[in-house]
């Protein structure tokens, strides 16, 4: 029996080599380049915060649909709705901005 587990082990170690070269790896990001990737980096960020501030705006005409009437609630859901629409201008104003950056740091030029 041990040698029978010897025997496998041998056999199991000297394959090993043979599966570690037949694997290639591919770059995902597609670029090397540091400054490409922060630039994507930047832009995911500012998708997820822009659908962040589409969730308040739906959640501030929630809590404006349920107030009932009541004059403290109705001011809640008003402030929500102004505070998210103020975001989403600004993360739309600064995705503009990395999108210009981005799309210079890329061509070399700015448009």
């Amino acid at each position: 029996m041990q040698n029978f587990l010897v025997g496998l082990l041998i056999i199991i170690l000297s394959s090993i080599p043979r599966f570690t070269y037949a694997t290639e790896l591919t770059n995902p990001l597609g670029t090397t380049d540091i400054t490409v990737i922060i630039a994507r980096l930047i832009q995911a960020i500012l998708g997820i915060t822009g659908a962040v501030a589409l969730l308040m705006f739906i959640w501030g005409g929630f809590q404006w649909l349920i107030s009932g009437g009541s004059p403290e609630k109705v001011k809640k859901g008003k402030e929500t709705l102004i505070w998210a629409v103020i975001g989403l201008a600004v993360i739309v104003g600064a995705y503009m901005l990395v999108s210009a950056v981005v799309s210079a740091l890329e061509s070399g030029t700015v448009a």
